[in-house]
């Protein structure tokens, strides 16, 4: 953990036992001036001990409030008032009585936070593990492609018609821009869950982007057709637009590799409540029901989501949206259309302006 981390949980820790330790004093004052209720002031600072062990780290927040509890109750809510006397039996046994509970619930905080940190640590081995073979497999096709293509054209060069070496080519280029797309997915999901890239909002105009995606997708698929439907005015949209083209390119991909049977591709921006809201859309097989929940996920071991193509991204370009989207702020969903196929959603702030505003 970074010390700036460590340093705001200390600082939250402080603030959580001050903020109940003031609340039960100020408590404590309104029963016995109030009520007159003084053999409940105890049980009070019992309660606001255990609380601040429960949510505060390790024993030492919930000792210290156990210590300051006692000296509070004895000296402010104990006769002989604003003195100190634990030769009383009641002010040693509530002495006792805090710190007891605040070494249970301490111990007991400890285990729960150790046992859940255990358990996610376990988590993230196992979706390690899964991502590495779903990877491995991935890479491996068309690495050997590539390799058995160029071995070809050294081996055989003079043999092959031009055609034949075109067509060899054509194929280590498409092969290679697969890889370099899994790469830099891999280099997104991975830098921005790890805090190692901080999103910068620049105001990209909506016609704009949707070219860039536009060209970069067709130079991969220039037979897929893709239905544009964007607003007619100029739409200004704070965003990273380096990594929002990602998304859009990885989720078009997706439909490209994964919806068996699509005839139809649509790519449709619309204004929502100040914001503008992205869908990618096709009319495929859609989503298996039992996929929904992990699709955007990463979930390897779930395997892919549709079998009709050769080269699979394990989940990866979808994990690498999802993680992008929420950097930004937003969600994306996927869901199943009633009519068929997939759609994936998500939203943007938007910075609203026509040209006659400038």
């Amino acid at each position: 953990m970074s010390r700036r981390k460590q340093f705001q949980r200390v600082l939250k820790n402080i603030a959580v036992t001050v903020l109940l330790l003031s609340v039960a004093f100020a408590a404590s004052l309104l029963i016995q001036n109030g009520f007159s209720l003084q053999e409940h002031t105890t049980s009070v600072f019992v309660f606001a001990v255990f609380l601040i062990s429960m949510l505060t780290d390790g024993y030492i927040y919930g000792l210290i409030s156990a210590l300051l509890g006692v000296l509070a109750v004895n000296y402010a809510f104990t006769f002989p008032y604003f003195s100190l006397n634990f030769m009383i039996p009641i002010n040693l046994l509530s002495a006792i009585v805090m710190i007891v509970i605040a070494v249970l619930t301490g111990t007991l905080t400890t285990q729960i936070k150790h046992h859940e940190a255990e358990k996610a640590e376990s988590e993230r081995e196992r979706v390690r593990a899964n991502l590495l073979r779903a990877i491995s497999h991935d890479l491996r096709t068309p690495l050997t492609t590539i390799y058995a293509s160029a071995s070809t054209l050294l081996e055989n060069r003079p043999p092959l018609s031009d055609e034949q070496q075109q067509a060899i080519l054509r194929g280590i280029c498409e092969d290679s821009e697969w890889l370099v797309r899994m790469v830099e997915n891999l280099l997104s999901v991975t830098r921005l869950d790890s805090g190692q890239i901080k999103i910068v909002k620049a105001p990209t105009v909506l016609e704009e982007l949707i070219d860039s995606v536009l060209l970069k997708f067709r130079k991969s698929y220039p037979e897929q057709a893709v239905v544009i439907d964007i607003p007619d005015e100029i739409l200004v949209i704070p965003m990273d637009a380096t990594l929002i083209q990602q998304v859009l390119i990885n989720l078009l991909e997706n439909a490209v590799l994964h919806a068996e049977g699509m005839t139809e591709l649509s790519l449709r921006v619309f204004e929502q409540d100040g914001q503008a809201v992205f869908e990618i859309a096709d009319n495929g097989c859609g989503i298996p029901a039992d996929k929904l929940k992990t699709v955007l996920a990463g979930d390897c071991s779930a395997g892919p989501v549709s079998g009709d193509s050769q080269r699979h991204n394990t989940g990866i370009g979808l994990s690498v949206c999802e993680t992008i989207i929420r950097a930004h702020g937003g969600r994306l969903t996927a869901e199943n259309r009633p009519q068929g196929g997939a759609r994936f959603r998500f939203s943007l702030a938007t910075d609203r302006r026509t040209w006659s505003d400038e």
